[in-house]
């Protein structure tokens, strides 16, 4: 499990490296630059999340075809994931490019408002790509063959910092556009990591991928093919919006409080995103080996690739508790010197390592259902865990008692508690029945 989710894990810390570079980079600016990347992004991230899901329908799809020796279905369902991811990414387009109404409509502080919405404006232009490349990248996880989803997501963190450095900072004789270069940035990434792995499936490995036949015909829209897929990835879809969307509420009420919460909360959710891509990348692994078991009938050895899974994440996060306990003021300091943002920084740091090892249980045991083609039930799990407890909680206490920043955590930690043990719960009854 950790050679095939080795890959996956620096897939996902290189992508978590470029909201690092651009958190940092946003901080050394000015906290209003923070602010908006952290409000911005918190919009976009929550859409991307949404179609990552959908399309992550492919993963478990491909790895059962796979497991049950039947390849050329594997192509057939690529080619219309590639027709779902287009249509996904126009809708993004258009709630990206009307952001400002959205913010306004929240209640985001006016003072770095505008700044978010054209940062988010900024961005939209490289969806179509980045969600091409996730069609492409989901259907090489479902084969196993993970090594290529590294080497673009690597290359996408250099070019990122490059073009953000440049574009930012105003370098080349180019104008400092702040935040907005930001978005910018990140848009020539997303287009630069589809190209890679189109070439990398097209002419990189054709060994690999020819037998697929992905690009061997064109085929319109089927709908039989794309309400299978549907049917299979909105739930994960929803699924991982509630998650993401818990934690894009959270920032939008850090900004309701204001600029140094904002800019806080960013710090906080940048630090524990980026530690939550190891767990996330042992979550595709589990996937890929629950589906690849399930298909090929074993269903004995899918129950122990799941269960493997939930320890293996459990204990990363443990430990990245200890790291958070130990080393805050190292941690915060990385990002910022604002006094204030520093403070409030420090408090919901000490949050974050409460609910580090409930985040990788739940992931763990979310990728062992995933794999099973489970998804309807974690779904609803998803939002009663997300929302009706996690979210509820941190509006009561900052909307109606007007609590502080800390408290928004409060209800982060509760959500993701309820969800680890509904959801492992759930995957010792699937496994039992099987």
């Amino acid at each position: 499990m950790l050679r095939l989710g080795a890959p996956i894990i620096a897939n996902n810390l290189a992508l978590s490296g470029m909201s690092l570079t651009d958190t940092i980079m946003a901080g050394r600016i000015s906290a209003r630059d923070l602010a908006a990347v952290g409000v911005g992004n918190a919009v976009w991230f929550s859409i991307f999340l949404f179609g990552l899901g959908n399309l992550m329908a492919l993963s478990p799809i491909t790895a059962q075809a796979i497991g049950a020796g039947r390849q050329r279905e594997v192509g057939a369902y690529t080619r219309q994931c590639l027709w779902l991811s287009q249509v996904i990414g126009l809708l993004a387009i258009v709630i990206l490019l009307n952001a400002g109404s959205l913010l306004s409509l929240i209640g985001i502080a006016e003072e770095f408002r505008p700044l978010a919405a054209d940062y988010a404006g900024a961005i939209c232009w490289g969806v179509p790509g980045i969600f091409a490349y996730l069609a492409l990248r989901f259907t090489s996880e479902g084969l196993g063959h993970t090594r290529p989803i590294a080497l673009v997501a690597i290359s996408g963190l250099l070019v990122n910092a490059v073009a953000d450095y440049v574009l930012m900072y105003g370098k080349l004789g180019l104008p400092a556009l702040g935040a907005v270069g930001c978005g910018y940035a990140t848009a020539v990434t997303q287009w630069g990591m589809f190209l890679f792995m189109l070439w990398y499936v097209t002419r990189g490995n054709r060994s690999l991928y020819a037998p697929l036949g992905v690009f061997e015909r064109f085929d319109w829209p089927s709908p039989r093919r794309l309400l299978e897929v549907s049917r299979l990835g909105l739930p994960i879809g929803i699924g991982v919006l509630a998650e993401a969307g818990l934690f894009s509420a959270a920032a939008l009420l850090m900004g309701r409080i204001g600029t140094a919460a904002a800019g806080a909360h960013q710090i906080a959710i940048t630090y524990a995103a980026t530690v939550f891509m190891v767990p996330l990348g042992v979550h595709s692994a589990i996937i890929i080996r629950v589906g690849q078991k399930t298909g090929a009938g074993d269903h004995r050895g899918a129950r122990l690739a799941g269960w493997t899974g939930i320890g293996l994440c459990g204990s990363i996060m443990l430990f990245s508790a200890v790291v958070l306990l130990l080393f805050p003021d190292t941690i915060v300091g990385v990002y910022t010197s604002d006094p204030e943002v520093r403070e409030i920084a420090l408090g919901l740091l000490l949050m974050a390592a409460l609910f580090q090892v409930f985040d990788g249980v739940q992931v763990a045991a979310m990728g062992a259902l995933r794999g099973l083609k489970d998804t309807t039930v974690p779904m609803a799990i998803s939002i009663f865990s997300y929302w009706a407890v996690g979210f509820s909680l941190a509006y009561y206490a900052v909307v109606v008692q007007e609590r502080g920043p800390v408290w928004v955590w409060a209800g982060l930690v509760a959500g993701l508690a309820v969800a680890s043990v509904l959801l492992t719960t759930r995957l010792q009854q699937v496994t039992t029945r099987r």
